[in-house]
């Protein structure tokens, strides 16, 4: 028996009563040769559940595994394989097949195990023979370098361990090295082996600040995506120690405590989703419960005392990450239940916790905020309303406990609570507000003299009235008391609270000219306060933050945001705020971005309903006069010559729970209104524009990760892709370009994304490879039919482009398709554009392969017709591509130029190659010179 190859399905006859499992296993291995193995998967899935004999079903289990191999999931790959094992131990393709997996997933010791036995089956097989040499080379290297940096691994720790060595450029050269050695596999596994956590251990306690960030960052190593060594590692560091060193003074310390944390978290995680198994293979300790222990730490560390506001912040910050569902379509939420019962009441003590007291928890605007993040997260991942009301009732409880305490600075806690509430899980908060006494109380509390309880009261109202429609009481009152507290208070920091309250009462009507709020000239003056305050620098940001909240309501009436962007210290002052360490001020300097550039969403109302509701006078919306495109337009160029761009790019780097999927929509949003005009978008690029759009298009909601690949489609269009993404970031622009031709996107959506992915299919092969694996071929297929003649035209050019790749050439050699047909017909259309990028497919996919020549009469009987047009056409280049098709076709086939030499194209040919030298003359004279060579036609007597 002879291997067909390492991934080919192979026929067997059928067996009798086994007609639907055969024809299913054929359906499934023609799928495969079309390159469809996720068709091909379905069927032999699908032939499987028939009752296949065990013949069979061996069969079927190794042609499983050829398909998980060719999409890459080699875990299942060697499932499948293992299977088919099974059912014939002496299978040696699946045995092979098996092999390729193992050797994928890193388990070399394995893999060569059931390479020997096919040798052993099939000696003389030359496949099996090199792949057995091949891996026996992986193995020896790996083994010489391990043993060649056991020594190493000692001699470094031995350095970094020496207290004469303290501050050398030798111990942190040695320092460098183990962070570097641990990035591999092999080397992580390693330090591991040689005792490196216990000498870890050891580096952590010197308190030395490099020693502790060389420790960290080689554990990073240790642990990244390997559970067993993961709880290896907390079993000899001790979970609470590792947490501890979160609520370190020092913040490069925390943060590479925090990244630690985040690969433990990842690594667990991965544990539970694949039964108790690691990277290895090993059955460890259960790692949900090992889960629950850190989660329990963190929550722990949230309220002991002494631990940084740094700390405190990474501590809810890898809490969000890792605690709630990452989908909805994951069933289990009990993780998120878990920590409700067991640590709700701390999270609410932080933003619930008053700044400035003595005693009370070390905690910022930035905790608080996150704080709220993770309220919000938790109550949206609860799955039903007996969870929802466990939720409000331990709130209500928690507020209800210090606001009917003892004395004043309960109350105040329970206030500054109600704010979290209302800045998160809004319904909570809304629940809290109508608890007996609490709106008094902050309304009696807004009079106070107290400047601390002042700044508590006047907060909880400004966030209520962002809840008016629920707060009747505010609507009511509120904008007389805070009118009354921004005119008589002399207090800057209540001024500006009070002002951005009246901001968030007169926004109501949005961007609806016609309802407003406040009497004319009254939103321009309150703006033109808020810039005053935004430009004051000395003024502290966490008060100056206010002010860009004002903004970002007030920016709501249209010449608010004419005067806001003509005034470029106030920008200015904008954009540094906006990179300043105070990040809560990030969603309120998007929303403003957003109403300046007016790139919220907007339909034009139509005409006849507009009509009716006037008839049956009902309220009609209308856009301000200064909100058309015109003033938009210029109100952009005003944001960009101010520096938009760099400014929202750091904004993108925040690592910080503030920054959060909402956010990232509002930054979307804005970039594709900078985008929007070609001329603009080198500045968006040289600012560092398409480097911020990646991560924006990858995470967040679905509206902003849509808006943020529409901006990369159209950077990659009108630029150079390699110099607008340079190295390998050109490679992760593809996924997000390929989301856009899902059908719930718009047709223009649609196109500007084929437009892209054309451009990068012209730039290499690897580009190319990576638009097939992100699966973009059968959805780029579905357009080449759409109605529509632009979006019909670039996918037929995308199609083109990727028909360079091997794999597309096969789908178009294959049996039984009309991908070719559709190639020549489009070849015929009247629309030029169309028939230049189908004409130019034709032509490089028949000199790829001369056998599709042969097939071109087959597909249509008005071949010639549609070769001769395109060598008359007036336009050269398609006259060109035409000349080049007929030539390739006269060059694979006698009969088919002979065919060609009886037509009308020899005239047309002879006439062409008389013309002035250039490509077409040259391709025609090749034609009619190879029908010479046929003996075809004779040559005239000047030899031509």
């Amino acid at each position: 028996m002879t291997v067909s190859g390492p991934g080919t399905p192979e026929p067997r006859l059928a067996v009798p009563g086994a007609s639907s499992v055969e024809q299913l296993r054929k359906e499934g291995n023609e799928l495969f040769k079309c390159g469809d193995y996720e068709g091909a998967l379905a069927a032999y899935t699908q032939a499987l559940g028939l009752g296949a004999t065990p013949q069979d079903q061996a069969i079927l289990h190794r042609n499983r595994a050829a398909c998980h191999l060719k999409l890459e999931d080699y875990d299942k790959a060697e499932t499948e394989a293992s299977k088919a094992i099974e059912k014939d131990g002496g299978d040696v393709k699946a045995l092979y097949r098996r092999s390729q997996a193992l050797e994928k997933l890193g388990r070399l010791d394995q893999a060569v195990l059931d390479l020997q036995r096919c040798v052993s089956l099939e000696p003389k097989n030359k496949v099996f023979q090199e792949a057995l040499r091949n891996i026996g080379g992986q193995i020896q290297e790996k083994v010489r370098y391990m043993s060649s940096t056991d020594a190493k691994v000692e001699q470094m720790f031995q350095i970094l361990l020496d207290p004469e060595e303290k501050g050398t450029e030798k111990k942190q050269k040695a320092s460098q090295n183990l962070v570097v050695l641990a990035r591999e596999d092999a080397g992580a596994e390693k330090i591991f082996r040689s005792n490196g956590v216990q000498l870890l251990q050891r580096l952590l306690d010197t308190g030395e600040t490099d020693l502790m960030l060389a420790a960290l960052r080689t554990l990073v190593g240790i642990c990244s995506e390997h559970q067993s060594r993961t709880v290896a590692t907390l079993s000899v560091l001790g979970t609470k120690r590792v947490v501890s060193i979160l609520g370190v003074e020092n913040q490069a310390v925390s943060l590479a405590a925090c990244h630690l944390l985040q690969v433990m978290f990842d690594a667990l995680k991965e544990g539970v989703k694949k039964g108790f198994r690691g990277k290895e293979g090993a059955i460890i300790v259960d790692p949900a419960r090992e889960l629950k222990v850190l989660v329990s730490n963190l929550l722990e560390l949230l309220t002991e005392a002494g631990v940084s506001g740094q700390g405190r912040n990474n501590a809810l910050s890898l809490l969000i990450k890792t605690v709630p569902r990452k989908s909805p379509k994951d069933p289990s939420n009990s993780l998120t239940l878990w920590v409700i019962d067991q640590g709700l009441k701390r999270i609410l003590e932080v933003g619930g916790s008053v700044q400035a007291p003595p005693g009370e928890l070390a905690v910022t605007a930035n905790s608080r905020m996150s704080a709220s993040i993770l309220l919000s997260k938790l109550f949206d991942d609860l799955k039903c309303d007996a969870e929802r009301e466990n939720f409000h009732r331990l709130c209500e409880n928690y507020i209800r406990s210090w606001f009917e305490g003892p004395g004043l600075a309960g109350k105040l806690r329970a206030i500054q609570t109600v704010s979290c509430l209302l800045q998160g899980p809004c319904d909570a908060g809304n629940r809290a507000l109508e608890l007996s006494g609490v709106m008094e109380s902050v309304i009696a509390l807004c009079a106070s003299e107290q400047e601390e309880e002042q700044l508590v009261a006047v907060e909880a109202l400004i966030h209520a009235a962002g809840k008016a429609k629920r707060a009747s009481f505010i609507t009511a009152n509120g904008v007389s008391l805070l009118k009354d507290l921004y005119k008589r208070s002399e207090r800057d920091s209540i001024r500006i609270r009070a002002l951005v309250g009246l901001c968030k009462l007169g926004s109501a009507g949005g961007t609806d000219f016609s309802m407003k709020q406040f009497a004319e000239g009254s939103t321009l003056k309150l703006a033109k306060q808020c810039r005053k305050w935004l430009c004051n620098d000395q003024i502290d940001a966490g008060t100056r933050r206010w002010a860009v909240e004002g903004l970002a309501y007030l920016t709501f009436d249209a010449d608010v945001k004419e005067e806001f962007v003509e005034d470029e210290g106030a920008l200015k002052a904008l954009f540094q705020l906006s990179r300043s360490e105070e990040r809560s001020v990030l969603f309120a300097v998007a929303s403003a971005l957003v109403n300046c550039t007016n790139s919220y969403d907007y339909e034009e109302p139509d005409p006849k309903m507009v009509e009716l509701a006037k008839y049956a006078k009902q309220h009609v919306p209308e856009q301000h006069p200064k909100d058309k495109s015109s003033f938009v337009r210029a109100r952009v160029k005003k944001l960009l010559a101010a520096g938009v761009v760099s400014a929202m790019t750091c904004m993108v780097k925040t690592e910080n729970p503030v920054l959060t999927n909402s956010c990232r929509e509002l930054l979307s949003r804005v970039f594709l209104a900078l985008v929007e005009e070609v001329e603009d978008r080198g500045t968006v690029v040289a600012q560092g524009g398409g480097k911020a759009l990646l991560p924006l298009a990858l995470e967040g909601t679905d509206i902003g990760q849509t808006k943020a690949a529409q901006a990369l489609a159209k950077l990659t269009i009108t630029s150079n892709p390699e110099m607008t993404f340079p190295g390998e970031r050109i490679y992760e622009v593809v996924r997000p370009l390929v989301s856009l031709l899902h059908l719930n996107c718009s047709g223009l959506q649609n196109f500007e994304a084929l437009m892209a992915l054309t451009n990068l299919a012209g730039i290499s092969e690897r580009l190319r490879q990576k638009i097939l694996k992100e699966k973009a071929m059968p959805m780029i297929e579905g357009f080449v039919f759409e109605e529509h003649e632009m979006i019909r035209r670039a996918a037929t050019e995308c199609l083109c482009n990727l028909a360079m790749s091997k794999e597309v050439q096969d789908l178009f050699e294959a049996q039984g398709n009309d991908r070719l047909k559709l190639l020549v017909l489009y070849s015929g259309e009247d629309d030029e554009l169309l028939r230049r990028a189908a004409a130019g497919g034709l032509a490089m996919l028949t000199s790829m392969r001369p056998s599709l020549c042969s097939r071109i009469p087959q597909v249509t009987t008005h071949w010639l017709e549609i070769l001769q047009a395109l060598l008359l056409s007036p336009n050269q280049e398609l006259q060109h591509r035409g000349a080049v098709v007929v030539l390739n076709m006269v060059e694979a086939s006698r009969e088919i130029a002979s065919t060609l030499m009886e037509s009308e194209a020899l005239e047309i040919l002879s006439v062409l190659a008389k013309g002035e030298e250039s490509p077409v003359t040259r391709a025609a004279a090749a034609c009619l010179g190879k029908a010479v060579e046929y003996g075809l036609i004779q040559p005239n007597q000047g030899g031509e």
